[in-house]
């Protein structure tokens, strides 16, 4: 494995989850922060605006099962509510009560879910909401060729039964490079590290399982938007807007559909990770969000 991954996972704590074990991070001071990774990755994808956050906040960021260095069992329902069960266990289990958080991808949807529940009268307060690029409204989601076969047609069982051939990693590099901007464009060695990712555990057999998350876009639509829509939770949405995925046209929805919507495009060729493609510009606008959340 990579060298830096190691450095990574060596850094963090597991966590029993009802028989398996999650990886999870836990570092600095102050206020509660909960970052929530995307698909098919990990909390790895934070490493460069992870060292800014933790000297502002006590920061936790686990992987979620099927992904990263926690189990990927074969013979496991993956949903967004698992995945937003586990969350609340691990905050309840580290005695977090309250945090803000900043979401990506995937973890749009399991914040979404977890919105949904605290204006329901959940046991975790949530100070505040940031949004990195992610199918908010899957009525604007527009996944890779890729993603809908893994997730949403048999191939997806036959690719995972032969994913030396399938999901090749020349294959899987067109999808990532897609998604990126054409002046960020990951580098050799972020491939390679997002391949360790992946191939831990034998990942690639329960790829389009933990991607079926979004059959639970379209069954949850409206459930999560009427949360957004009436939440008194401050949230802002910070969007690369070169994203093919959930773009400048995620934002433009965005917009359209959440009162007194808080958007903020980075520059037109930032894509689908932010966090790594500027993190510069996400650590300063999520800084300011913040402290105008906290003002309030």
């Amino acid at each position: 494995m990579d060298t830096e991954l190691e450095s990574w996972k060596a850094t963090g704590e597991w966590f029993d989850y009802l028989g398996f074990e999650v990886f999870y991070l836990k570092k600095g001071n102050g206020p509660y922060l909960l970052l929530v990774h995307g698909y098919p990755f990990s909390s790895f994808d934070w490493k460069l605006i992870w060292p800014a956050l933790a000297r502002r906040f006590t920061v936790i960021a686990p992987d979620m099962l099927g992904m990263g260095f926690s189990d990927k069992p074969v013979r496991y329902e993956y949903s967004v509510h698992d995945h937003t069960d586990m969350h609340e266990a691990l905050l309840t289990h580290l005695g977090v009560g309250q945090c803000h958080i900043l979401a990506h991808d995937l973890g749009d949807s399991v914040v979404q879910e977890m919105l949904a529940r605290h204006e329901e009268g959940s046991a975790l307060t949530i100070s505040s909401i940031t949004w990195l690029n992610g199918g908010l409204f899957n009525e604007a989601y527009t996944p890779r060729p890729m993603q809908v076969l893994l997730s949403k047609t048999p191939l997806g069982g036959l690719f995972a039964m032969r994913p030396q051939l399938f999901m090749a990693d020349p294959l899987v590099d067109r999808t990532i490079n897609e998604l990126f901007g054409p002046d960020t464009k990951p580098s050799p060695e972020l491939l390679r590290q997002f391949h360790d990712i992946l191939g831990h555990k034998d990942g690639k057999r329960v790829m389009h399982k933990v991607g079926r998350f979004i059959v639970d876009r379209y069954r949850y639509r409206n459930r999560w938007v009427r949360a957004m829509r009436q939440t008194s939770v401050p949230m802002r949405l910070i969007d690369g807007p070169y994203d093919p995925n959930s773009g400048r046209h995620m934002a433009d929805r965005y917009r359209q559909v959440v009162p007194d919507a808080n958007v903020v495009l980075l520059d037109a060729k930032i894509g689908h990770w932010p966090q790594i493609e500027d993190p510069g510009n996400v650590i300063t606008h999520f800084l300011e969000f913040i402290d105008r959340a906290e003002d309030s």
